[in-house]
Order: C-alpha cells, then structure tokens, then sequence
C-alpha cells in the first residue's frame, strides 16, 4: 500500500514538472517568433530608391499592344513589374503564385510581365505557362533602366507612379512582402522590423 502512494506522489510530481516545462516552452516559442523577422524580399538596386518616381517607358507588349510603366495610374491602380525568363528555373516555380497573387489582388494592382530575348523563346513560354492574360513585354531597355541584374525581380510603383517596393523574388512569401511593404509605407519587411525594434527598445 505504501508503495502505491509513493508511486502516485512520484507520478504527479513528474506530471506537474511536464506541465511547468511545456508551459516554459511555449512562452519561449512565442518570444522567438516576435523575434525572429519575416523574410522580405531583398532590395538589391542601383537605379532605383523606393519613394522616388518610377521611370515612365511606353513599351509595345509581345502581342503588338503598347503599355506604360511608370506615371500616374489612369485607372487608380498600382503596377507590379516582374521580370522572368524562360531560362530562370526559379521564375517556373513562382508563376503559379504569382498569377494567383496577381488575381486575388486585381482590385488594386495590374501585373506586368517583363524580360528580353529572343521573342520566340517568349511566345512558347507564354503559352507553356498560361500567361496570354497579362501584358508581357520584351524590352532590354526596361531591365537597364530598372536595375534589375538577377532573376526573379519585381518592383511595385503606386497609383502615383511612385516607386512603392521592389526586389528580389524566390518565393510566394517575397511577393507578398513587397505588397506589405508599400501597405506600410516602408522600404522593406526589413526596414518595417528594424524601426520597430528600434521603438520598443
């Protein structure tokens, strides 16, 4: 019989000590994630400063029609720029996020496909991947006056034609930062992250 009560009193003083070390745990796994930044796409550009105004380039689309990057929005919307190519193994696996972001933010932004090339090696990319409807543009001359020197790339610009956000894309998350960043106002996640930290310090 005694053994019995001390093997119950062992056993509720292991179970009360599990329950002070899951609950340390859990404290512990919330301070990292306020810690812990999200991953933001990296602004890596010589050309561009995010605020300043977007160069203005009327570009003719692979299918003969003309587009305008840059300048004020005609229909109030934003315009998200990404540069891909059919040669980018990262850009393949991005397109289907991207259309999907593109679609499910279609209130306030219009996407902009954007590379250079061949034109050929575009067309059978375009219908390989089901890009027919969205403006694709193969113009050297965009990428140069952008800054854009690796792949995959993006640059949000305002409805004031305004440089809102841009970098360097490998994943959904990325994309999603850069229409987070220009929500905020901010350069970047990073930059959103670093004056806040600077603020509760």
């Amino acid at each position: 019989m005694e053994i019995l009560i001390i093997s119950n009193i062992v056993l509720w003083v292991l179970v009360v000590t599990m329950a002070i070390v899951i609950y340390a745990l859990t404290r512990q796994i919330g301070v990292l994630f306020e810690r812990v930044a999200p991953a933001g796409a990296l602004a890596v550009n010589q050309n561009l400063k995010v605020g300043q105004s977007a160069p203005e380039l009327a570009l003719q689309t692979i299918d003969a029609q003309l587009v305008d990057v840059g300048g004020a929005s005609k229909d109030a919307k934003s315009q998200l720029i990404f540069w891909v190519s059919p040669d980018c193994p990262v850009c393949k696996t991005l397109l289907p996020a991207l259309k999907s972001a593109a679609s499910a933010e279609s209130d306030w932004i219009n996407l902009v496909l954007a590379s250079d090339g061949m034109e050929l090696d575009h067309k059978g990319y375009i219908d390989q991947y089901g890009l027919q409807d969205h403006p694709y543009v193969v113009s050297e001359l965009l990428g140069k006056t952008y800054g854009v020197a690796k792949l995959p790339y993006a640059v949000v610009i305002d409805e004031l034609g305004k440089v809102a956000s841009m970098g360097i894309i490998n994943s959904r998350e990325h994309l999603e930062s850069l229409f987070e960043a220009k929500e905020r106002k901010v350069a970047s996640i990073q930059d959103f992250m670093a004056k806040r930290a600077a603020q509760t310090d």
